[in-house]
């Protein structure tokens, strides 16, 4: 009985899915010959059609027989009717853009697509168009002006781009994907921007989903989904050449070559494309001198302090006499010299991409493509630590068979090198390690400040209105002694302050240059010196695990694969699918515990059902999904969503949504061994007994060692973190010209992800002697935040389109994050500016005349200005702090020259050169002016 069931389903399924005959086509503009997105084709006389996809292709099943007519309409286009006899083959059809006088003024209409404005989610798009006008230095720039974005650039090679809150630079809440293949970095976990991406001349679209999207993309699209989409080589095959030259020795070139091959009927039946790309340019350098909030001194105190962007000076508690002045007047606290790190770091960014593919088309509409890429390069990094991404290696193999609206089988693995990467922190206290202990070095500073031959404020304190002590015994003595005591290094420091310096300067010069063979002490490694270069190459070079250096290596690799398939039963749209996903991690022990042969392998698989259904005449569509994922640590885990999407009229478009997400710990939350030097960062599925708190370990340290001081705590094994999202949108087209899209969205999150410090003592109580503590590490161990917050926020987006060939544009966007009192450290950093706006405007393929007699013909431009408000950057504790409200005036002017295929371009991201930081710890970002040239020879 189950198997006669089981047939009869299949049945069904196959019965509903083949009877339909198939129409398929291709819209394109009638003047600039682009495909149009969104276009709306119905079958005139039935509710039976569809919408053009990114390649401006439609695909309609229907039982109806030729001949009938086409009812083809797009927002900004003339609706359309074409008589088709014939669907054996691709059907073309041309639009021309509608024009309404308003006032004198020739307006055009929104070039919004329809699924856009349906979408359930808050999407933002780029199209090919709009990639070709971008004011900024690269498209993926260009993608922090959208509504809602937010943009972080750690250098020149590193931007990354987030959504909805908790950004950093290490975007481990948000997907990024490449025609449907994660970005994913296998080893460190991250998306690495564009630095590995797509080249430019091979974009067609990208779309921006915020906020939490698990339903279709899986556990990371926790915050949002980045989907980058290239160029089919269907699409205007032919070879396209770019070269860009800028300031800051930006060179960038890029070729894309693309050819169809058709059968005997003159159909198109493979394609293949090959892209190459190449950037070079001096990175923006990191070197911020004023000292970091966790500093314990200002940049004023004449013993140093801890600066951001130097290395090796932070605080030691071994070098702070600030309350023994009387033994140690002027000596104060001071900081070890460090090493800053335009001395440790190649800001030579240079990055190499290469990708090829080639597309069979079985059938129409269904294909089969087998495609490779490649990426290469150097730049800057900023995570706990700044590491130099030195000749990484990154390369992608994909294979998919896919039916275009119907089904697709993806499979692609990603496999990395870290080549010759490593952290400049790390090196740097390696560095002054090889010179002599933080220990030592401090004690022969306070020994030189204290030499009889110095004898610098102990015994010739020959300094005017030097503050005198009390006679002991006299009256209040104690109290008055006390007063004597805080007065002293003030008073040197308002009336001596150069001496103080000078002093300074000659103890850190001494302790410096100290060689003392019993102390493996020799003098310090001078930046800039061939002792200082031949240390740095060992260091560097040396992996930072057995071997002693601060090389990390990384080789490795991600396997995945997906399916997904459509049926379209009368009665509603069901989409099912499922996949899996293998990391292989390969670290030597550099970044994880695979350490002494051990062999990591994480394994996680996730299933999906989503079912879609129109009501009141196809104007409420509602989308119910739900999605089971397992990870082999982790439980099993549901993420549900539930939408509606009501057009009040095609003009008009409310929406609704609940959604629910999860975010599996990464492969660093869950194995991570690191030793930064003076912590060992630790991943965390076993949990962790007996660890002590770090302030209660500084309190069993003052006075006598006292073991009853210490607080001891315990952690349970890392959980995944959890979201719940409620969102609502409004979308409307006014008065043909204005375009409009608002949201309003209110997020719980629970088990953040963070990490606690500890350290690992042992005690000991001698007979008759004081208690003994020894620590013998200091961790910090990944685990989840107890309490539960929540995030909300507003943006809103307008476009106003003002004839065939501008348009206006801004938006807003508001972020808040509601801790509810909570002072729980491990609640991530929010890192969002509360409130952020673009202003724009733009012209494209403008002709027209001047003065009567001045004909402009074929010119484009693009003004944006962008604002963004201050918050508080939190990194790690070297690299939190301040962000100050900033501005940006981006702008570009580009000539199409027809008779030679070319467009020239002219533009500057920052024109006015306003230095800003965007990443605390991250480099001042100022103006990068560029020209560049495309030549296009398509067909």
């Amino acid at each position: 009985m189950k198997l006669k069931l089981l047939c009869l389903l299949a049945f069904v399924v196959i019965s509903l899915t083949t009877t339909a005959q198939q129409i398929t086509g291709v819209i394109k503009d009638e003047s600039s010959k682009e495909t149009l997105i969104g276009a709306t084709v119905v079958i005139k006389g039935t509710t039976e059609g569809g919408t053009t996809d990114i390649d401006g292709k439609f695909t309609i099943s229907t039982k109806q027989s030729p001949p009938f007519v086409l009812v083809i309409s797009s927002l900004g286009y003339d609706t359309k009717e074409f008589s088709v006899a014939d669907i054996s083959q691709a059907l073309n059809f041309k639009m021309s853009s509608k024009l309404v006088n308003l006032k004198g003024v020739t307006v055009t209409g929104s070039r919004v697509s329809e699924k856009q404005k349906e979408a359930p989610l808050t999407i933002e798009s780029i199209d090919l168009i709009a990639i070709k006008q971008i004011a900024q230095n690269s498209f993926y720039e260009a993608l922090g002006t959208l509504k809602g974005v937010d943009l972080t650039s750690a250098s020149m090679g590193f931007t990354v781009i987030n959504t909805r809150g908790f950004n950093s630079t290490s975007p481990v809440r948000s997907l990024q994907l490449i025609d449907g293949v994660d970005n994913q970095s296998p080893g460190l976990n991250f998306s690495l921007g564009n630095f590995l991406g797509s080249s430019e001349l091979d974009v067609l679209k990208v779309d921006l989903i915020a906020g939490a999207s698990s339903a279709y993309y899986g556990p990371n699209a926790f915050n949002g989904v980045i989907s980058m989409t290239t160029r089919s080589p269907f699409v205007k095959p032919g070879l396209e050449v770019s070269f860009k030259a800028g300031e800051r020795s930006l060179i960038e070139t890029a070729i894309r070559w693309a050819q169809v091959v058709k059968n005997k009927k003159g159909e198109d039946k493979l394609g293949y494309k090959v892209n190459l790309f190449f950037m070079k340019a001096h990175d923006w350098e990191a070197n911020n001198r004023t000292a970091t909030p966790e500093s314990r001194n200002d940049t004023k105190n004449p013993g140093g302090y801890d600066a951001v962007n130097v290395y090796g000076d932070e605080y030691y508690s071994t070098s702070d006499y600030s309350k023994l002045p009387s033994t140690n007047p002027g000596l104060i606290t001071y900081y070890r010299t460090g090493y800053a790190e335009n001395s440790l770091v190649d800001y030579n960014t240079q990055n190499f991409k290469a990708s090829a593919l080639v597309t069979y088309k079985i059938k129409p509409t269904t294909e089969l493509t087998i495609g490779s890429a490649l990426g290469n390069g150097t730049t800057v990094y900023q995570g706990d630590n700044r590491y130099s991404l030195k000749d990484i290696l990154f390369l992608q193999h994909k294979i998919e068979l896919k039916k275009e609206d119907k089904y697709f089988i993806r499979a692609y693995m990603t496999d990395e090198d870290a080549g010759k990467s490593y952290d400049a922190f790390f090196t740097a206290l390696i560095m002054q390690n090889a010179s002599k202990s933080d220990f030592f070095w401090s004690q022969t500073y306070r020994g030189f400040w204290t030499l009889p031959a110095n004898n610098y404020f102990n015994k010739e304190r020959n300094f005017p209105g030097y503050p005198q002590a009390p006679v002991f015994g006299s009256p209040n003595y104690q109290e008055n002694y006390q007063i004597f005591l805080n007065s002293i290094n003030p008073f040197l420091l308002s009336n001596y302050y150069d001496s103080l310096q000078l002093y300074h300067g000659k103890a850190r010069a001494y302790s410096d240059a100290i060689v003392n063979p019993a102390q493996n002490s020799v003098a310090f490694y001078v930046p800039g010196t061939a002792r200082f270069d031949s240390l740095f190459n060992v260091v560097t070079s040396r992996k930072s695990n057995s071997e002693g250096g601060s090389r990390f290596f990384d080789q490795s690799k991600l396997y995945h694969v997906q399916g997904e398939y459509k049926f379209t039963p009368k009665f509603c749209d069901i989409i099912v699918g499922s996949n899996f996903r293998m990391y292989r991690p390969t670290s030597d022990g550099t970044i994880f515990s695979d350490t002494a042969g051990r062999k990591i392998k994480n394994q996680e698989w996730g299933t999906y059902i989503g079912l879609e259904k129109k009501f009141i005449d196809n104007k409420l569509k509602i989308n119910l999904t739900t999605r089971i994922d397992k990870n082999q640590n982790f439980n099993t885990l549901f993420s549900p969503a539930l939408s509606a999407v009501y057009s009040i009229n095609p003009r008009h478009i409310i929406r609704g949504s609940f959604s629910a997400a999860i975010r599996n710990p990464t492969l660093t939350d869950q194995y991570l061994y690191y030793n930064v030097g003076r912590a060992k960062l630790l991943g965390n599925i076993t949990g962790y007994d007996s660890l002590v708190t770090i302030p209660s370990l500084i309190d069993a340290y003052s006075g006598f060692t006292s073991i009853a001081k210490l607080v001891y705590f315990s952690l349970d094994p890392v959980r995944p973190e959890k979201v719940k999202t409620v969102e609502v949108g409004y979308r409307a087209s006014l008065f043909d010209h204005l375009y409009a899209d608002a949201n309003y969205y209110y997020s719980l999150y629970t088990d953040f992800i963070g990490y606690t410090i500890g350290a690992n003592v042992t005690t000991s109580k001698p007979p008759g002697l004081p208690d003994q503590i020894t620590i013998n590490d200091v961790y910090r161990v990944s685990s989840n935040a107890k309490d539960k917050v929540n995030s909300q926020g507003f943006s809103i987006g307008l476009n106003y389109y003002i004839g065939k060939f501008f348009s206006l544009s801004g938006n807003y966007s508001w972020n808040e994050l509601n801790k509810h009192g909570s002072n729980d450290p491990i609640i991530p950093a929010y890192n969002t500016p509360r409130n952020k706006f673009n202003l724009g405007f733009s012209g494209r393929d403008i002709e027209t005349t001047l003065f009567n007699s001045l004909k402009v013909k074929n010119y484009s431009f693009n003004i944006n200005y962008k604002w963004i408000q201050g918050f508080l950057f939190e990194g790690s504790p070297q690299f939190t702090g301040e962000i100050a409200n900033y501005q940006l005036f981006d702008v570009q002017v580009s000539k199409s020259i027809p008779k030679i295929k070319s467009v020239f371009k002219a533009g500057a991201s920052n024109l006015l050169n306003n230095e800003h930081y965007e990443v605390y710890g991250g480099p001042l970002v100022g103006r990068l002016a560029y020209i560049s040239i495309v030549v296009a020879l398509t067909k």
